[in-house]
């Protein structure tokens, strides 16, 4: 089976411009996302999918591999779609899973990729899988930049939100969940959401998943017991250089620089 990673990148953000070149210990942080990634066998490739040179060049820089995206893409999944496509042409492989990881995640743990690949070998029927984990800080509930989602009672997505949506309740006590940033696509699916308009609530909520989710797909969600540090501001960035310094896997890649 041939299963990529795909980091879909690009300077413009609104909540922090350029976020993916900011340094975190002088390293960017798309270079962060990228050297773990690479740290896991079950990729057989990884490539970062934008339409910014900034970000083109520096991948290539630290001989990575980079694909050059239309720069009118909105969504994350809409860049990774295109990249497929250059990259099987490229390539002359097919590719048939596709790992599509956030490039505001430099604190990733390999480990999710392999979550949400090995769901897939495990049950034929899955055509996506994300993860998500539970929230307990009272301000990552509240926060905006966290997307919950919702589940039904076989763990697939009933639905994303930035607002403060409780999955569930125990004991009298609401639950909530954080969507993770990494997700896996076989190649039909990924097809598939493009083939769609951009939904009502995709934008409402600014969450690609919920394209689907409006058109009724089926989006399996893994749990992990893994708590990212996703960068959406100047807090952020200054919580995920602090974390960094002790980081076991940036320990692995620091000596390249």
């Amino acid at each position: 089976m041939n299963v990529i990673g795909i980091i879909p990148a690009r300077m413009q953000s609104s909540r922090l411009p350029g976020k993916v070149m900011k340094k975190i210990r002088n390293i960017p942080m798309i270079g962060h996302v990228y050297f773990r990634s690479k740290l896991l066998k079950i990729l057989n490739e990884v490539y970062v999918a934008t339409c910014d040179k900034k970000i083109k060049n520096y991948i290539r820089s630290i001989n990575g591999k980079a694909v050059m995206t239309s720069k009118n893409h909105e969504r994350a999944v809409d860049r990774t779609e295109e990249a497929l496509k250059k990259i099987e042409k490229i390539t002359r492989k097919k590719i048939d899973l596709i790992v599509m990881i956030q490039g505001d995640e430099p604190l990733l743990e390999p480990q999710m990729i392999n979550q949400v690949v090995n769901v897939f070998k495990r049950n034929k029927n899955i055509k996506i899988s994300n993860l998500y984990t539970r929230l307990n800080n009272s301000e990552e509930i509240k926060d905006p930049n966290r997307v919950k989602v919702v589940l039904d009672d076989n763990n697939n997505a009933i639905y994303f939100s930035r607002e403060k949506i409780p999955a569930r309740k125990i004991r009298g006590q609401c639950i909530y969940y954080k969507q993770g940033n990494v997700f896996c696509f076989n190649k039909k699916a990924l097809n598939y959401f493009v083939s769609l308009k951009s939904s009502n609530l995709e934008k409402v909520e600014s969450v690609d998943m919920n394209r689907l989710i409006e058109h009724r797909y089926k989006i399996k969600m893994v749990k992990t017991k893994f708590h990212t540090i996703n960068v959406d501001n100047h807090n952020d960035l200054k919580k995920a250089t602090k974390a960094m310094k002790n980081d076991k896997y940036f320990k692995l890649y620091k000596k390249k620089f």
